[in-house]
């Protein structure tokens, strides 16, 4: 371990801005599970002038340096819409974060992060929540279970060690999010069956295809879903238009309409699930690079998306339908309907679904009665400051 005095400071310019990015690649590089972003992904994420978080968020990336050498990074921020929401719901007044923390040693770590935690007091936060990075939206939480794995696409994967050095600085979980792993090339368990199939019977019920030729339209629809079904759990923030234009711009490439179901009851649309096929695997090889060749090889993925892996990031049935067994009944149908496709059309063998919070009894109940378990757990921490 290198000596000295470390200096962290925030980043100012195109050169500083390019140093954070990049560190990462260098720290994570000996880790065989790491899957390097797109870094042209990651700049975009950092540009207030295209990402719509930073018209909500004031956001400040630091880097940390030892004897010139850059050593670590992090960024803290402020949600406006996340500290106006009630803070039993896990955000409220006072509250900031920090993400996207990259160190090489445990003084590293701790320097970053006291750096971070300074720079929310100046602005009067009194506590500190994290990682996020940089919204919940994007990848919350320190991965602590499922280090053995590749990340699937959107999801974070970070140094085992992170947990001790977080924690050390007297950083307490506030709450644990899981995913499920499910193979999917087995029908579900014979009671599923016959509730999708009891399902399917109800003139009441419909199940339909997103349709991406009005793309716009369909998403506005499904974050209205997610708002509703959402606005009671731990940790929601309401996502914006301008965000859900920003989302559907970035996932376009990997939208199919076999792959994001609606069901309707009585002419609304009530409930909604969406997969993807797994990028991870075409973006591993490139290690963050579109040129020369990394362009050509997503291309040519892109035109067939086979996978044998899907993720489900997002699925959601309106607040005045949970704990119904119609709610349910409607989540069995789209997990059905989205399984038969995808391992037809894409010949997936695996689906990972989540995140889920650990204490939302209806959505664990509906992945443990379909057969999955699960692979990775991600904890999310606070601090008084």
């Amino acid at each position: 371990m290198s000596k000295g005095e470390i200096r962290v400071s925030p980043v100012r310019g195109k050169a500083a801005l390019s140093a954070f990015v990049n560190l990462a690649y260098r720290l994570n590089a000996n880790d065989p599970k790491w899957v390097p972003p797109l870094k042209q992904e990651v700049f975009e994420l950092l540009d207030p002038g295209k990402n719509p978080f930073f018209s909500h968020a004031e956001v400040q990336p630091m880097i940390a340096t030892r004897g010139g050498k850059i050593v670590g990074r992090i960024c803290a921020h402020i949600d406006q819409l996340a500290i106006s929401q009630p803070a039993e719901q896990g955000f409220g007044p006072g509250t900031g974060n920090w993400g996207m923390m990259e160190a090489e040693d445990r003084s590293v770590s701790g320097a970053l992060i006291g750096a971070a935690e300074d720079w929310l007091r100046e602005r009067n936060m009194t506590r500190a929540l994290g990682p996020l990075s940089l919204s919940v939206w994007d990848e919350p939480g320190l991965l602590t279970k499922g280090h053995g794995q590749s990340p699937r696409v959107m999801m974070g994967h970070h140094n085992p060690e992170y947990q001790a050095w977080i924690e050390e600085l007297g950083y307490r979980p506030v709450k644990k999010l899981v995913t499920y792993e499910l193979d999917v090339t087995n029908p579900f368990p014979p009671l599923i069956q016959r509730i999708v199939a009891s399902g399917e019977r109800n003139e009441r019920i419909r199940i339909r295809s997103a349709n991406l030729a009005r793309l716009d339209e369909e998403a506005r629809i499904l974050v209205d879903i997610l708002n509703d079904a959402w606005s009671d759990n731990w940790g929601f923030v309401p996502i914006t238009d301008q965000e859900i234009s920003y989302a559907v711009k970035k996932m376009k490439p990997l939208l199919s309409e076999e792959l994001i179901m609606f069901a309707e009851l009585d002419g609304e649309p009530v409930a909604f699930m969406m997969a993807l096929p797994d990028i991870n695997a075409v973006l591993k090889p490139l290690n963050g690079n579109m040129f020369p060749f990394g362009w050509a090889r997503l291309l040519l993925w892109l035109r067939a998306r086979r996978s044998d892996d899907m993720r489900v990031p997002l699925m959601g049935v309106r607040k005045h339908l949970q704990s119904s067994r119609m709610a349910s009944q409607l989540a069995f149908m789209l997990i059905e309907t989205i399984r038969v496709r995808a391992t037809r059309r894409y010949r997936a063998k695996r689906a990972e679904i989540g995140w889920i919070l650990e204490d939302n009894q209806g959505m664990v109940a509906i992945a443990e009665a379909i057969g999955s378990h699960v692979n990775r757990e991600y904890l999310v921490y606070d601090k008084a400051l």
